[in-house]
């Protein structure tokens, strides 16, 4: 796609006049021929085709534009299966390990206040997560602005060396290069999308991925705590606990295995039904482990 995109961009097509040479005295079916291939022409160049040659309309790319437009960051969707697997895990061991105190309330206090403690760090974490991509692109900007202003044999070498890859002839890369050159918004602008492989940050991803992972952590810790308000013993709060988040974890890791490789075809089940059953050993162990720590604590200040 990358090399289309440069050689309509530097090597425009020039269409030839046909008409020209069309005779001073010609017949009426020839100027209906004409006619017709003029109007062939006219919709040839109405249609526009991709990398394997495939006819694609100016509806179709409209449709496809107006769908890609539509799509969710995929940056989103990261950090919420990273803030809602966290928080489906971490609170849930934490408010097992709890239930071995024997005391509701003291499950709840402890749980809302590592949803808290936990949201506002995950949160936190995504912010600066996000504001240091933005200021590596931005370094990466300067040092590919600097590089080209001081040092343009050595930008004429990394594009060569792009494109090298490909198999074009010296004289096209050549031509590719000289072109590049001549401007320099368009070498930046080059370098940085096929050589560095850096696109411009969302001037509000840094907010944007804070609210996503703090939302999805607390939403997925606040889960395991429901049966703890609703029952006022402590062991049937855990037990009801433990069969929500088992439906909720493994409802989580089918989903989230099914929206990397898809819903249709028997693979893709069976991978959905093994990401659920990951996330059960996941959430499992992670509780028994706390269960287990809480206990032997509790038994150790006993004695």
């Amino acid at each position: 796609m990358a090399l289309l995109f440069i050689k309509q961009k530097l090597f425009p097509i020039q269409q030839s006049n046909k008409s020209s040479n069309k005779p001073l005295l010609a017949r009426g079916d020839d100027d209906e021929t004409l006619r017709d291939s003029d109007s062939d022409q006219d919709l040839e160049s109405q249609r526009s085709y991709d990398t394997f040659g495939r006819c694609v309309s100016n509806d179709d790319s409209t449709a496809s534009s107006s769908s890609t437009r539509s799509r969710i960051n995929p940056r989103i969707v990261s950090d919420a299966i990273l803030g809602l697997s966290d928080g489906l895990t971490v609170p849930f061991a934490l408010s097992a390990g709890l239930s071995a105190l024997g005391n509701t309330k003291v499950v709840v206090l402890g749980g809302l206040a590592e949803l808290a403690a936990g949201a506002i760090s995950m949160g936190l974490g995504g912010y600066v997560g996000a504001k240091s991509e933005a200021e590596s692109y931005e370094a990466t900007v300067r040092e590919t602005q600097e590089l080209i202003k001081s040092d343009p044999l050595e930008t004429q070498s990394m594009v060569r060396q792009t494109f090298a890859p490909y198999g074009l002839s010296p004289t096209a890369i050549e031509d590719i290069t000289r072109d590049l050159h001549a401007s320099q918004d368009r070498l930046l602008e080059f370098l940085l999308a096929f050589r560095h492989r850096e696109s411009a940050p969302d001037c509000n991803q840094a907010w944007i991925s804070a609210i996503t992972l703090a939302l999805g952590y607390f939403v997925g810790g606040f889960i395991p705590l429901i049966p703890y308000f609703i029952l006022t013993h402590v062991i049937t709060a855990l037990y009801w606990s433990i069969g929500v988040m088992g439906i909720t974890l493994f409802a989580f890791g089918y989903t989230k295995t099914a929206v990397v490789r898809g819903w249709c075809g028997r693979d893709n089940v069976m991978a959905g039904i093994w990401g659920g059953v990951q996330m059960c050993l996941v959430g499992g162990i992670a509780a028994g482990a706390a269960i287990g720590l809480v206990q032997l604590i509790d038994a150790g200040g006993a004695q």
